[in-house]
């Protein structure tokens, strides 16, 4: 039974693994994306890179959905498998399964903190399209509030139209806002779960840091007392044989 749940639990764990793998190729395909498309002058070859781009972030979603689900039954296996003999907590099974789960949520934690760098990343140079596109029919640089505002409506005002019919990135940015949002409660979830092991780990470090400071401290008493003991011995091996009696 045993070793059932064993192949099941290292199953688990590949999966997990080339999910993050995929987020991670995801991510590059996305921040290429990116660049090719503020390289590119053609209407059609910006619809078609901005096309590809709404796919990726997709199946970002519903992958990074996939891995927090597959991170919550491992959670359940680790908690299942204390009760089993030799298997509690604090044990060295029980550690090492929880060393792993614990290194695989802050993997998937990274690869979604570099989605989100990447949205805000396209969110700035988005404002800066739209702010150029101001200033070249206008003349004025406007000013904050109304680039919040034409950013957030996206329709009614003829800068902000002909900033999207140049750039196309308003959707995207839209939906990198959506997928990060909807992430959200996994970003803090796996937050709060790393923060509570590290919190564990760093107790039981403490502990054996504790462990090795009061070893050398015993250790350094121990060369003291013997090099007291060594000048209490010379001085008596001097009075004994009192050499200056002699000359």
């Amino acid at each position: 039974m045993t070793t059932v749940n064993y192949s099941f639990d290292k199953l688990c764990v590949q999966e997990i693994e080339k999910q993050i793998e995929t987020l991670s190729k995801l991510l590059k395909k996305l921040q290429d994306a990116n660049e090719e498309f503020k390289a590119v002058t053609k209407a059609a070859a910006m619809k078609a890179i901005k096309k590809r781009m709404e796919k990726d972030i997709d199946e970002v979603g519903k992958i990074a959905r996939l891995a927090k689900s597959k991170l919550e039954e491992l959670d359940r296996e680790n908690l299942a498998n204390r009760q089993k003999p030799g298997c509690g907590k604090g044990s060295g099974v029980d550690r090492s399964r929880t060393a792993t789960t614990i290194a695989l949520k802050k993997r998937l934690k990274e690869r979604m903190s570099d989605f989100q760098a990447l949205r805000e990343t396209i969110q700035q140079e988005y404002r800066e399209v739209v702010e150029r596109r101001a200033f070249t029919v206008t003349c004025n640089h406007a000013d904050e509030e109304t680039i919040d505002r034409w950013i957030e409506t996206g329709n009614g005002e003829q800068i902000f139209q002909r900033a999207i019919q140049e750039q196309g990135r308003g959707q995207i940015f839209l939906d990198m806002a959506v997928l990060v949002e909807a992430q959200g409660d996994i970003l803090d979830n796996i937050e709060s779960q790393v923060s509570s092991a590290i919190d564990h780990v760093q107790s039981g470090a403490t502990a054996l840091q504790r462990a090795k400071k009061l070893q050398k401290n015993s250790r350094k008493w121990i060369c003291i007392a013997i090099l007291i003991l060594l000048i209490i011995v010379i001085i008596i091996i001097v009075t004994v044989i009192k050499p200056w009696s002699k000359s």
